[in-house]
Formats: C-alpha cells, structure tokens, sequence
C-alpha cells in the first residue's frame, strides 16, 4: 500500500484507543508518583527536622534502581507480555503501597523509603514493556506526536504534581496521601487491561534460560547502530549537563538574582507551563521535523539558555530564559524517545531502553554529585557556560547522522541479522 494511502487512512493520534489507554494509565500513575513525591519529602522533613541526609535518602531510593534494574528491567520487559507485564507492575506496587501502609499505621516511619524504592524498581519493567507496545501499536509516522503527547503531558503534571502532592499531604496527612497512591495503581492496572490482547512471541519464549545472551546482545545492538552509539552519547552528554544546572538552580535565584529560596518555585512553575506549551507545538509539527534535527535544535537552544541563565542578574531576562528552555526542552525527550523506537526492532527496544536511559540518568546523578564542590572552586558563571558547552558538544554528534533515514520496516532490523 501506498504510504500516503496508509497515512489517510489510519485514525488521528487521540483517535487511537492505544494511545487513549497509556495516556490514562500514565494520567494516574502521574497522580501517584507526584502524591508519592511529596507526602513523603514532606513527612520526612517534618518528621527528621529537615535532616539533609534523611530527604537525600528518598532521592537514593528513587533513582538507585535505575542503574541496578534498568538494564535487567529491559531485557525481562522484551521476553515477557508487555500488557500483562505492566498490569502487574502497577498490582504490585499497589500491593507494596498498602503494605507499607500497615507497617507505617504500626509505628514503622522508616518504611516509607521502601514505597518509593519498590515503585522504582517496577517502573524499570514496566516502562520499557510501553514502549515495546507503543511500536507495536502506534503507526511510524505518528511516533514523535504520541511522543509529544507524553512529554506535554509530564509538563502538566510537573506544574500540577507538587501543589496536588502539597495539598493532599497538607489536609489529609501521610496514610490517606498514601492509600491514595495505592488506589491509582490499581485503577491504572484497570484502564490498562483495555489495551489490545498481548501478541504472542514464539521466539522469544523459545529463548527462555538465554537471559545473559540477551542481556549483553542489547548493548551490542547499540553499539553496532552509528545512530544508537551517537544517542547514547548525546544522552551521557545531555545528563551532565542538565544535572549542573538543576543542582544549582536555588543558587541563580539567591546569588544572581538576590531572591529568597521561594522565589524558585516561580522559575519551576514557568519552565513547566513552557514545557506544556512546547509539547504541544512539537505535537503539531513534528511530522516534519526528523528526530535527529528535533534533538539537536533542543540541545542548542538549551545551551544558549544555559549560558544566558548562568550570567544573567535580571528577573525579567532570567525569567524569559527560562521560558524559552522550558518551550524547547521537550525537543530533547520527543527526539530521543523516537529515535530509540524508530531504530529498534521491536524484539529488543526494551533493551535498548534499558541501555541507554542508565547513561542519561547516570550522568545527571554524578553531575548534580560534583556540583556542590564545584560550586566552591568556581564561580555560578562558569559552571553554567560549562553546562552549556556540554549541550552544545550534545548537539554536534547529532550533525554526522542527521541524513540517517529510520529502516522503512516498522521493525527495523532484527537484532539476530
């Protein structure tokens, strides 16, 4: 069939009930992860007296299990039912919820890291298995919208999530913000058994018992795709500098700006509300920009405003800056996201995911590590015209695959040819 006929006839990207179903399912989850963030941020400033080593915990909690079970999480994730595989991931950290809901009720405080490290560990399945079912279901030429889909929809919640996390936790306190996590797990695992019935895979369930084979052939994969090798190094890129900037953020807004710790949660509400709108326009257009430009423009324009942020003493211009990140930032997510499942057989995207989102998150954690000693050597804006440099350097590797075109087969090549 012709791709201009296939293109007329296939349904509009929220006519499609997939995308219909993931974007209420993550609608949910969201609700969940942001009432999660905060009620128990919030709890444990109260309850240690804003101990620092305490609140830091929940950040470990948080992001340790992507370097341990990101890679592993990939390769289950492609040997498994993806629907089924995400409904269950959602089950139990229902489950986990509750449980931790009864030892909390008992007098047990400290297990509240364990909701967020449990949650952790079951999105490193879970999140792969979407998009081994986002390839499966969603048309070629609509990838980078349902893709900017997502990403406006992070934008919402990034504005949304702390005042709802807030709220809740203010007028109900700690179990019933906790039970209402629990409560949009399952409802999630509800809204996901919508999805189309799983298909099933008779080579891979005919590979049972080679799970190290197919954990390292996810990094070979990578490695032999010039297109996925330049990604991985734009991802390591794109976490160092991201993590400067973020780790010193309250900085800019006391040392260059000469604003209270308060004035912050302004500049966060304005690059959310930026993200929001630059999702949606990449929604809109994206069909005609190619992944690889998408993520390059992203990282140039982020360098600029990285640098202009850095140097700036002016709220105004400050504030601007921010906005105009934050309306391209999303570039950077939408053009990754695609890229990885444009360039991945179906067989083996999860652990492409697997590979590659441990070297963006990896390099953020390290950054943000080393930014507070290197806030003591060197002056704000030296840090920030390094962060800039570095998206800069990001933007360049894209310039040698830029005419790459993706395979024509939806399910691009084999990871065994």
């Amino acid at each position: 069939m012709d791709s201009h006929q296939t293109t007329a006839s296939t349904p509009s990207i929220l006519g499609n009930r997939f995308i219909q179903t993931i974007l209420l399912s993550n609608v949910l989850l969201q609700i969940g992860i942001w009432v999660r963030n905060f009620a128990i941020l919030l709890y444990v400033a109260e309850r240690t007296n804003n101990d620092p080593y305490a609140i830091s915990l929940i950040s470990i909690a948080e992001f340790a299990p992507i370097f341990v079970f990101s890679f592993i999480g990939g390769t289950f994730a492609d040997r498994w039912l993806p629907k089924r595989t995400m409904i269950w991931c959602d089950l139990l950290s229902a489950a986990s919820v509750f449980i931790v809901l009864l030892t909390i009720h008992y007098g047990s405080w400290h297990s509240v890291y364990f909701v967020t490290f449990i949650s952790a560990i079951l999105s490193q399945f879970s999140q792969p298995s979407g998009m081994r079912l986002f390839k499966q279901h969603v048309p070629e030429h609509q990838l980078q919208q349902g893709m900017a889909l997502f990403q406006s929809l992070m934008a919402i919640f990034l504005v949304l999530g702390p005042m709802l996390g807030t709220f809740l936790y203010s007028n109900l306190g700690l179990e019933p913000s906790i039970a209402v996590m629990g409560v949009v797990f399952i409802l999630s695992a509800l809204v996901l058994m919508r999805l189309p019935k799983d298909r099933v895979d008779k080579a891979a369930h005919s590979g049972k018992g080679q799970f190290r084979k197919e954990f390292v052939e996810g990094f070979r994969y990578v490695w032999n795709s010039p297109v996925l090798r330049m990604l991985g190094l734009a991802f390591i890129l794109a976490g160092l500098a991201v993590g400067l900037a973020q780790a010193l953020t309250l900085f800019i807004v006391t040392e260059r700006l000469g604003r209270t710790e308060e004035f912050l949660q302004y500049i966060l509400m304005v690059n959310g509300a930026a993200m929001l709108i630059g999702g949606g326009i990449v929604a809109v257009f994206s069909k005609r920009v190619a992944p690889q430009l998408l993520l390059a423009l992203g990282m140039l324009f982020s360098a600029l405003c990285t640098v202009i942020v850095g140097y700036s003493t002016s709220v105004a211009v400050t504030l601007v800056t921010q906005f105009v990140n934050g309306l391209v930032f999303p570039c950077i997510h939408i053009g990754i996201s695609t890229m990885i499942l444009k360039w991945s057989h179906e067989s083996i995207v999860g652990r492409v995911n697997g590979v590659l989102n441990p070297m963006f998150m990896g390099m953020m954690v390290v950054s943000m590590s080393f930014a507070g000693a290197l806030k003591h050597s060197y002056p704000l804006e030296s840090i920030y015209t390094a962060a800039g440099i570095l998206f800069l350097i990001g933007a360049s590797v894209m310039v040698p695959i830029m005419n790459k075109k993706a395979p024509e087969s939806a399910n691009a090549v084999s990871p065994s040819s």
